[in-house]
Formats: structure tokens, sequence, C-alpha cells
């Protein structure tokens, strides 16, 4: 399941540099997660680095758009084949 910024977001802009697929931008309000690049840090780390970045904990799993590990794993192989996401930092 992609994740979502939820209205708690304080536009700290620690999120944004953290996610290895670019998934996350400024909204009009707040920060927003792209579902459609999100893969929750899947193949990159063990927890998705938006959550672990974020210091007023305003990143919730999106409900609409659920989807498996497995599914995550097949975003991520499209996501470098498009050749999208950072390499991790050393």
């Amino acid at each position: 399941m992609s994740l979502k910024i939820n209205e708690l977001c304080v536009n700290c802009d620690v999120c944004e540099p953290a996610c290895p697929n670019r998934a996350i931008s400024q909204g009009e309000t707040i920060y927003v997660i792209d579902p459609s690049r999100c893969t929750e840090c899947v193949g990159h780390y063990d927890e998705p680095q938006c959550v672990v970045v974020c210091p007023v904990e305003c990143i919730d799993p999106d409900p609409g758009h659920p989807e498996s590990h497995e599914q995550l794993l097949a975003k991520l192989l499209r996501l470098k084949q498009e050749g999208i996401p950072r390499e991790p930092p050393a």
C-alpha cells in the first residue's frame, strides 16, 4: 500500500529528499505522495524512509491504494526500467 501525508504536515522538507523513488513533492498546501511511485521503500530499505525521518509522524498508509509486497516489488521494477529510483546513499 502506498503512503499518504496527512494534514499534520508542517512542510519541514525532510521527507522529499529521503524518498528513493521521487514519489514526494510539494502540493498546494502540504507535501504529497504519488501512489504510482511509492513502494514504501520496498527494495531499498526495511522501513519507509519518509516515515523514519518525519518529525511529526504525519505519514500514514493510504487505504485508497492497497498493494501487496509483490505488487510493490513489481512497481519498483517498473520504476527501475524508467530510471526513476535513486541509488541509496552508501
